[in-house]
This record gives C-alpha cells, structure tokens and sequence, in this order.
C-alpha cells in the first residue's frame, strides 16, 4: 500500500468549536468500547417479539464504554442543564447508554425519554438492543415507534422513534407535553424533520418554561456536526465533548487523485485482501444498489485468478431483501474475508462487527429538487468531512483498524465541513403541512437553515392547489388539510385516498398508495437481469407501471407460500410484506374517517382518474418529434416545463402514449420519468381544471 497511500497516523477526529466553549469529559487510554461478536442485531431481530437476553456479560460490557466510565459527571450535567450538546466518538455508546442513565437516575420523572433517528432500521435496531441490555421485552419499559409500526405501551419510558414520527405527534401536541427528555441524536445528518424538530422542541421547551410546565430537557447529540451554529441556536448552551476512544483508526489517503472510483476501490480491495489476514474483514462505501451489484461482480471475477483467502461478499443497501442483509452480520466461515459493500446507510445507523478496513471512496449519492420544474436531480457528489470522519469511525470497533480515503489529504482538506442540509435541497409540502397542522406560520418559523423562500412558495402553492390550506400567505388547514394530515404518507397521496371513495376505488386505491409507500418490489440482481425481466412481464399491464404494480401486489396477496413465490419472480419479499402492513395501517385511517371502501373491478380508468386527482402536478405530453431511438415528453408544469424520456424500467417504453401520468421526474445523466401511466390528454382538464388553464397559460 505504500506505493498508492500515505498514511497519516492513528488520528482521532478533530472537532472545530472556534468560540463555544467545551466542557471536556476525558477518559483514561484503556477505555474501550467492547462489542460481541455474531451480531446483535441478527440476535435481536430473530427474537424481536420475545424476551431479549443479550450474549454474556452484556453488564460488564457497559462497563467498558466511554459513556460509562463518565456516568456521574455526565448525569450531573443533564441535572444542571435543559439543553445541551453533546459531542461523543462514534461508538462511545452515546446513543445506547445515556438514555438508560437517565431512566436508572429516574431523571425522567413522570414523562417519557425519546430518542429520535433519522432512519427507521437506526430507530428499531437499537430499540431491541437497549432492551435486551435492560433485560425487559420490546415494547415494554423500551420501545420503538416508525412509520406504520408502533411497538410501545403505557409503561414504556425510552421510547426510540423516527424525526418523522416526533414531528407526526407534534401536530396533536405542539407542547410534546408527554416527554421529559428528548434526544435528538445524530443531528448531523440534517434531515429535513430533523431540522424543523430543532426548532419544534426550542419552542416547546420555552412555552413549558413560559407557563410553569413541567420541564423539557433537550440533549442534542453527534459525533460530528457544527457546534458553533447550533450552541448560538439554542441560546448559547453547553457543549459537552465526551473525549475518550475506543480502539485506534489510522487514516491513509490516496497519493494520487482517482478519476475511476469504482475502478480505485477494486484496486484497494485486493491490495489489501492479497497483504492482510483473513479475519480483518473490510467494508467499502458506494453509492447504490447498480453500483455495488457491479462491484460484487467484479470482485467475484477477480478473486478466481487472485491469491489470498476465500472472499464473502455481503452488499448492505435500502431495497435489499432482509436474508441477504442479515449476511453482513453473519460471521464469515473460518479463514473467509467478508467484504461488505454498502451505501451510506452504513454510517452511522448500523454497526457492522468485525470490521477492520475501511475502504472510503469519498462520494455519496444526493436528491436535489428543482422547485420550477418539480425535477429531482440524483446526483453523485464528493461526501463532506463529517461523513469521512463517520465512515472511518466504522473500523476497528473490537481491534485496532484502518480507513482508506480514495482521495488525497488536498482533496479532504478542501471539502465542505458538513454537507448541505436537506431542508435547504428537498421538496417540503408534507414537512410544511404538519406545521401548519401544529399551528406554526411557516413563513416565520425558527429553522435553524431557512430553506429558500421560493422553496416554501412552491410548497405552499401545491398544498392549495390540493385544497389542504386556504391560502399561502397566512396559511390554516381545510376541512380537506385536517384530513389529509391524518395519513403518515405524502399529500398528493393522501388525497388520492380521501377522493378515492368519489371514484369508487377505495379498494384499488389502498393497494397502491401502500406499494409506492414501500421500497422498489422488483429484486433485479445483475447477473440474472433478462431472468428476472422476463418475470415481470408476467404482471405488466399496457395502461402501465402503477397497474403493473397493482398486479404484483394482488399476486402476492394470493401467494400461499409467499417467501418461495417472490423468489421464484424476483420479487422483494419484504417490501412487499411491509406494503401489506401500510395497506392495513391506511385502511385503518379510512375507517377512522368513515370511508366507504368499494372496488372499481375493471374499470381501472377510474384508478388512473383518481390518481390524477393528487398527482395532477405529474403529467406529460409527447413530443412528437425523434428522441435518439426513446419518446420524449414535455412536463406540463405551471411554474415551467421541462423535456424528458420514459426510464428504461417502464413497462411502456416499448408503446409510449401521448399523455401520461408520472410518479417522480428524476435527473441522472438526463432526465427520466418514472413509475408512469398512461392517461386521456382531457383527463386533467376533468380533474383539475384551474390547474390545467394554468399549464396551458404557460405554455
């Protein structure tokens, strides 16, 4: 590695605080963090719904964490302070033992700790892992609460949920009055729940303090993030930085600049597989699912004319089916290096043991929203130094590891610090309808980044054109908006579901609002792509990719042996399950909400018709003219249009319409309209007829 790498040492991560000041918390060299083998989280998940008991000596283990050797200093700081910050090295166990620290102290009283996680496996994961530590059933003194799973009760006292599900509660209670303690943990990520929880929770918190009510402490925790801004945006509260590692990472960077990731990855992979013994299992970072079916193939190639130890090659991303994720904590067979090719999603919210090197090659993939166009740009852009510092944090957890930046020192030193907020690059009509559900005025709310004001006006203008609020200057909920914030799904969706019953399509209506809620069904792995393509057309409707999926979701439905079925047609058994749990949640809201469920058999028009009644900001006119062997359309946007072509996954690249329905308007290397159906050219004028005199006014 000496030719390619230079190493810079056995660096712990270096933390700009400029002018906050820092109470440090420093712990003797040998305090390390210990962490069993095989995998909790396999453990925990097989007995998910029984009485967890961790491997041995799980107390002793707690013992040996950073957090743990500061307990008293740290409890005496959450006693003196409302709101603090807290800044611990990845895996100091910050995320798993403070909460139990506060509930052994009963610091709590008689409200509840939540801890709140950007992703929902993060929230569930470690909510049966504290369990199992406190040696109590999920559910019970622990719990957990994500989109469409609430597995808490009377007695639960640390509760971890989702940024998604606290802002969910707020609407019902601005005051969050049930919580003594709220957590927002990984506040670097910046999502965009996260960031409006920042300011939901300040405000709670002064309103409490305003009306003598029982008061809310706020821990906002990280192991990487800008304390500066957020110390001056709570006021100037304290920063507690937890010093203290667990075993040693040395960083290495790459002499030269890479124009070929992929290609520096595999390098890496093998330089290192043919000098480092077989139990140092490695983990290497890429960007999705396309990129590391590639990769794993090409290692499978290599490592047959390779020297070295047998190669297992785990990939770890959203969509991937739960037996292949349950691999990459599965131990490797004797003498067998694991190689664990995952996204980003392997930051932070999972721990993968037995990681010895990390492979980072330094790039994630970013969504960014257009607000004229409604387009998503999906972009591969450079990672900021925060998520370096996270990803290198991921080797060496039970032995001293390495980390191998694809980029040079140059390169890392000129990265942004952290990268740019979600808020400020993402679409925001759900995140603005649960505030105005909660009584904020969106236009004066405290966002600690404000999202730019064309952004929110875009927003607002489709959450009127749905008929949620009145209008976009002092925006209140309708009679239609109160509805609609009943639904944990998208606005566009959930009016879907509430005219559903005018087009007597209920039935249909749950089924695919439930599909699209869930990740991608189809399972197309590389190297079985025409197998798999082949099965699909057993499903495929001409009317397109939402009856398409209809179909699936209805086979699956009558499915006996269902894991064995969606094997045999490259289906994703889990995503499709999890579609059925969300069909049930929604149907539930329905009935809450005095729905009349009933079936427009074959009329699947009255499907589409109603689709367009929420998605009517989604459709696309043909071009007519030649587009380089594809059809291309034109957005019919008010606010501007753009040109695009059908995506190759769509069943009617082979038979373009002249109009279509489109569930997402994606920009890659060029811009790609998906899940799409067709539909009557007249059909928006009958649906949305304000909406369609403006289309036309702009064209």
């Amino acid at each position: 590695m000496d030719s390619k790498y230079a190493a810079l040492g056995a660096q712990k991560q270096h933390k700009n605080f400029n002018n906050v000041k820092v109470k440090r918390m420093k712990l003797s060299d040998d305090n390390t963090e210990v962490i069993k083998t095989n995998g909790h989280v396999i453990q925990l998940n097989q007995q998910k719904k029984n009485n967890l008991d961790v491997a041995e000596n799980v107390q002793e283990n707690r013992k040996l964490l950073p957090v743990y050797a500061v307990k008293g200093r740290l409890l005496e700081e959450i006693r003196k302070h409302n709101t603090m910050i807290l800044i611990g090295e990845t895996g100091s166990g910050k995320t798993t033992q403070i909460p139990q620290l506060i509930h052994e102290q009963r610091l709590e009283g008689l409200g509840m700790i939540a801890v709140t996680q950007p992703r929902r496996v993060a929230a569930i994961t470690l909510a049966l892992r504290v369990a199992a530590e406190m040696n109590t059933e999920i559910g019970n003194i622990v719990g957990y609460s994500v989109r469409f799973e609430d597995v808490t009760s009377p007695k639960t006292k640390v509760k971890y949920l989702t940024d998604g599900m606290l802002l969910r509660e707020a609407v019902a209670d601005p005051l969050l009055k049930k919580y003594s303690v709220i957590i927002l943990d990984e506040a670097h990520e910046r999502t965009v729940n996260t960031d409006v929880l920042f300011g939901i929770v300040k405000l709670a918190q002064k309103e409490r303090n305003s009306h003598k009510l029982n008061t809310l402490k706020v821990i906002i925790m990280s192991a990487t993030m800008d304390v500066d801004t957020f110390s001056k945006y709570y006021d100037n509260c304290p920063v507690i930085y937890l010093e203290g590692r667990t075993y040693p990472v040395t960083i290495y960077h790459s002499k030269m600049k890479h124009e070929d990731y992929q290609y520096a990855a595999l390098c890496a992979i093998f330089q290192l597989h043919v000098t480092t013994p077989a139990n140092q299992d490695f983990l290497v970072f890429l960007t999705g699912q396309e990129e590391i079916e590639t990769v794993m193939s090409n290692i499978k190639q290599i490592a047959k004319e390779t020297p070295g130890p047998p190669i297992r090659v785990c990939p770890l991303y959203a969509g991937l089916p739960p037996a292949k994720q349950l691999q990459v904590w599965a131990k490797a067979p004797p003498g067998t290096r694991k190689i664990v090719l995952a996204t980003n999603i392997a930051e932070a919210s999972v721990t993968i043991p037995q990681i010895k090197c990390v492979i980072d090659t330094g790039v994630v993939k970013e969504r960014t929203w257009c607000t004229a166009t409604g387009a998503e740009r999906l972009a591969v852009r450079a990672c900021s130094q925060a998520a370096g510092w996270q990803r290198a944090g991921r080797a060496g957890r039970t032995q001293p590891g390495a980390a191998y930046r694809l980029y040079t020192a140059a390169e890392f030193a000129a990265r942004a610090p952290h990268h740019t907020p979600e808020i400020i690059r993402c679409p925001l009509s759900s995140t603005l309808l649960m505030l105005i559900a909660s009584g904020m005025d969106p236009w004066y709310f405290p966002f600690i980044d404000p999202p730019p004001k064309d952004s929110i006006q875009a927003s607002l203008t489709l959450l009127k054109e749905l008929g949620a609020i009145d209008n976009e200057t002092n925006p209140k909920l309708t009679v239609l908006g109160k509805k609609m914030t009943a639904f944990p799904i998208d606005p566009k969706y959930s009016k879907v579901l509430l005219n559903a019953p005018d087009y007597n399509c209920l039935e249909e209506a749950l089924s695919l609002v439930a599909v699209l809620s869930s990740e991608n069904v189809f399972y197309t792995p590389l190297h079985k792509r025409d197998e798999a393509y082949k099965m699909k057309q057993k499903f495929e409707s001409p009317l397109g990719d939402h009856i398409t999926l209809l179909n699936v979701f209805k086979a699956f439905c009558k499915a006996t042996m269902k894991k064995q079925w969606c094997k045999e047609n490259y289906l994703n058994h889990k995503n499709l399950s999890y579609a059925v749990e969300i069909r049930q949640q929604l149907f539930a809201v329905c009935q809450r909400l005095n729905m009349t469920v009933t079936s427009c058999g074959t009329a699947l028009d009255q499907l589409l018709k109603c689709l367009l009644s929420g998605l009517f900001t989604n459709c696309a006119w043909s071009r007519g003219g030649p587009g380089a062997g594809a059809a291309r359309y034109a957005t019919g946007g008010a606010a501007g249009a753009r040109a695009a072509s059908l995506h190759p996954s769509s069943v009617l690249v082979r038979r373009p319409p002249p109009a279509l329905l489109y569930g997402e308007l994606m920009l890659s290397r060029r811009a790609y309209l998906r899940t799409v159906s067709a539909i009557e050219p007249h059909w928006l004028q009958q649906v949305a007829p304000d909406y369609a005199r403006r289309c036309r006014a702009a064209r």
